[in-house]
């Protein structure tokens, strides 16, 4: 079966940035909706047509994937405002950020805790890999028809490479989330 609009596929991937280093290996195969939320719009383009077994090597520029870096999205806060607990690498969703914080945070963004000072907290709003050109190499393991299901909800249910440029998860789970 050829990838088109409505379609599920099965692909795993090496993600590399411009200088070679690998951000996030897929070896096991994970299906994404073609024609949802669920890929770049880049990568969708660039399957169309193609089969299983199809290998590809993609460059997706920041404005074809996260974004670009916001400095307006960088905020410091007071360090008091947050459990003891607090660790850089932790995410605060915008809504839920502790009173005190400053308002002109968008409440529908995901924040990263930066960097720790002994009385401030850098928070960032951008996505971990805003900013940055990537090299994806793609394999596609399978295709199938999506089911009126997933059509309905336009998504595979994976959520890895959904595209929220700008308010996103860090790095887990969700790895380019």
């Amino acid at each position: 079966m050829e990838i088109n609009q409505q379609c599920v596929v099965a692909l795993t991937w090496t993600l590399k940035d411009t200088l070679g280093e690998v951000l996030d290996v897929l070896t096991e195969p994970v299906e994404f909706l073609v024609g949802g939320d669920d890929l770049f719009q880049t990568v969708e383009d660039a399957l169309q047509g193609h089969a299983a077994g199809a290998k590809l090597e993609l460059q997706i520029e920041p404005e074809q994937g996260f974004g670009d870096f916001n400095d307006q999205l960088v905020f410091l806060e007071s360090r008091a405002l947050f459990p003891p607990e607090i660790e850089e690498g932790m995410t605060f969703e915008g809504a839920s950020l502790p009173a005190g914080c400053n308002p002109e945070a968008p409440k529908d963004a995901w924040y990263t805790v930066t960097e720790l000072y002994p009385e401030h907290v850098v928070l960032d709003g951008n996505h971990p890999l805003a900013g940055i050109a990537l090299r994806l190499s793609l394999k596609v393991e399978g295709v199938r028809e999506a089911t009126e299901e997933e059509i309905g909800r336009g998504s595979a249910g994976t959520g890895f490479f959904r595209v929220q440029a700008v308010h996103a998860n860090v790095l887990g789970n969700d790895t380019l989330h």
